[in-house]
């Protein structure tokens, strides 16, 4: 069979910039993690990089690391932030049944000085985790998605995990992802992907259970990721005791905005929130 020409794909740059939705900073509620991206102006003949203030709005951000690296820790704080500005969000819970995920929305809200009051109306729960036609049938998905996002007036969406879509199906894996992508743009979401690492792929990569199919589909890339101190060196550069666990961020890329290209030091601290610190070249400085 011939192939045919789509007229419909084709337009100007010009076209498709008068419909190009503005850019400007989502705040995350992490400490430290928006000043990561940038935007720049132009001043007479100097180009000024400032923050953006957060993830890039309308943007879809993979979240990936192995388990214990503050993942579901990063989008909940999220959550709870654009809860507490007043936007409503969509929590898809894949892993735990809703009722445990809002107690640990509860506990992040407290440890981030929100009342509960304020979020409880504004972040829509879909337990994927109990109804399992949701994991299974991406259809049913986005169109439960859908519906939540039109009635409730939802601007972001936070499916945690991705990768619990195609649990043993990974050879399906990039077209569950791009499905979802496709769905989120089309509704104009800003939006979180948690992503499971298997202990198998290299800590450092953006690579998840699934190969590459989610980091090469999405806007944004962050990897996550944990170290144990074992030497004297490492304990005198970080700073801690030996047999202590320490965790890095690093944005592995972003197509909307510019981004702090380095990895950063990043704490769970006592309360349950995740905060990101200086670069290891700052760390490094410092001594």
């Amino acid at each position: 069979m011939e192939g045919r020409v789509i007229r419909d794909s084709i337009e100007t740059l010009k076209e498709a910039g008068r419909k190009a939705p503005k850019l400007f900073g989502i705040p995350t509620g992490i400490e430290g993690f928006d000043d990561l991206f940038f935007t720049v102006k132009v001043e007479g003949d100097r180009v000024i990089k400032t923050p953006l203030g957060g993830i890039p709005s309308l943007a879809v951000v993979n979240l990936t690391g192995l388990s214990d690296t503050g993942k579901s820790l990063m989008a909940e704080q999220f959550a709870v932030k654009q809860a507490s500005m007043g936007y409503r969000v969509c929590f898809v819970t894949v892993e735990i049944p809703s009722p445990f995920l809002a107690t640990g929305l509860r506990e992040r809200a407290r440890a981030m000085g929100i009342r509960w009051e304020d979020i409880e109306e504004n972040i829509i729960l879909v337990d994927a985790s109990t109804h399992s036609i949701l994991r299974e049938d991406i259809p049913s998905l986005t169109n439960t998605l859908a519906h939540v996002i039109e009635n409730y007036e939802v601007k972001s969406t936070v499916i945690d995990s991705v990768t619990g879509l195609f649990e043993a199906k990974e050879m399906m894996a990039r077209g569950i992802v791009r499905r979802l992508f496709g769905f989120l743009k089309r509704y104009y979401q800003t939006a979180i992907l948690v992503s499971q690492k298997r202990s198998g792929h290299e800590e450092f990569s953006a690579e998840a259970a699934g190969g590459y199919a989610v980091s090469h589909i999405v806007d944004c890339s962050v990897v996550v990721f944990k170290e144990m101190i074992m030497s004297k060196y490492t304990a005198s550069l970080y700073k801690r005791p030996i047999g202590s666990m320490i965790r890095f961020l690093r944005i592995d890329g972003c197509r909307l905005c510019a981004h702090d290209t380095r990895t950063h030091i990043m704490e769970i601290t006592d309360t349950g929130l995740v905060r990101v610190g200086p670069s290891l070249e700052e760390l490094k400085g410092g001594d």
